[in-house]
C-alpha cells in the first residue's frame, strides 16, 4: 500500500499528464463512421427482413433455423427448400414449418408447446 506521501506524488504526475482526447458521449459520431457502417454488407439486411423474404429472393446458399428453447438447429439448401416448399413461400414459414412439433421442451400445454424459431445467418 502506498504511504499518503506517495499517494500525493502519484495524484500530482496524473494531473500534469495530458489526458487523451476522448469525445463526450453526447458528441455525434464522425461522418466516417457512419459511411463504414452503411457500407458493411451486414448493413444490407435486418434479420425482420430476411424472415419476410421470399425463398427465390434469398441469395444465400445455407438456410439455418434453430429453437430457442431445445437448442435444435435445422440447416436446409436453398435449393433444396425452393424445391419442397415453392420459390413464393416465405422463409418465415418454411422455418417454422421445419420446427413443426419437434421441440424436446414439453409443457403439456398445446399453447406453449413446440419450438420458437431463432433466425440465424450462416
Amino acid at each position: 500500500m502506498p504511504t499518503p506521501k506517495q499517494m500525493e506524488k502519484l495524484a500530482a504526475e496524473a494531473a500534469r499528464r495530458p489526458s487523451p482526447s476522448t469525445a463526450a458521449p453526447e458528441a455525434p459520431l464522425p461522418a466516417e463512421y457512419w459511411e463504414s457502417v452503411l457500407k458493411d454488407p451486414r448493413a444490407d439486411t435486418t434479420g425482420a427482413q430476411m424472415r419476410q423474404r421470399r425463398l427465390s429472393e434469398i441469395q444465400r446458399h445455407v438456410l439455418r433455423v434453430s429453437c430457442r428453447r431445445c437448442e435444435r438447429t435445422v440447416e436446409i439448401q436453398t435449393a433444396d427448400a425452393v424445391r419442397l416448399y415453392g420459390a413464393n413461400a416465405v422463409w418465415k414459414d418454411v422455418a417454422e414449418r421445419l420446427l413443426d412439433n419437434t421441440c424436446q421442451q414439453r409443457t403439456g400445454r398445446h399453447e406453449e408447446d413446440g419450438c420458437w424459431p431463432a433466425f440465424e445467418t450462416p
